[in-house]
């Protein structure tokens, strides 16, 4: 009987379609004010305060999981992933690091949305990892 109720627990999990973010926006403005970096050094983390963050994302399709961070020259590809009433946008770059930005929906229509947006990379070998938060409008 309890092998029974995982898979019907499992059947009606998987029917459950994650609820589409509320603005369902094509693009994002994205400003981090506050942050933090941690650079690995001497056997240990070390903080320091991160520089304020602009971020543009633009042609986001949810259904297609893709979007473009807009910016520089080049224009990186994200992967876009569904969660509960938020977006997530991986950002893998060119030396294998990856960037996460994940926005949240809005309290009320027209009001911003809350982010955060992580990097972890490295330079010259040693881990540099960073953490932001702020707000995005969308578009």
């Amino acid at each position: 009987m309890t092998i029974l109720r995982f898979v019907l627990s499992a059947a009606l999990l998987a029917s459950v379609a994650i609820p589409a973010f509320a603005s369902d926006p094509k693009t994002l403005a994205c400003s981090f004010t506050v942050g933090r970096a941690h650079t690995f050094e001497k056997g240990r983390f070390k903080p320091t305060k991160a520089s304020a963050l602009k971020l543009e994302i633009a042609d986001i399709d949810a259904d297609k999981q893709t979007a473009l961070l807009k910016g520089g020259n080049a224009m990186p590809t994200l992967r876009v992933v569904r969660a509960v009433n938020a977006l997530h946008f991986i950002e893998i770059v060119g030396e294998g690091y990856m960037n996460i930005t994940t926005v949240y929906d809005a309290e009320a229509a027209g009001k911003p949305m809350p982010a955060a947006h992580s990097r972890h990379f490295g330079v010259l070998g040693q881990p540099v990892v960073s953490h932001y938060v702020g707000t995005c409008t969308g578009g």
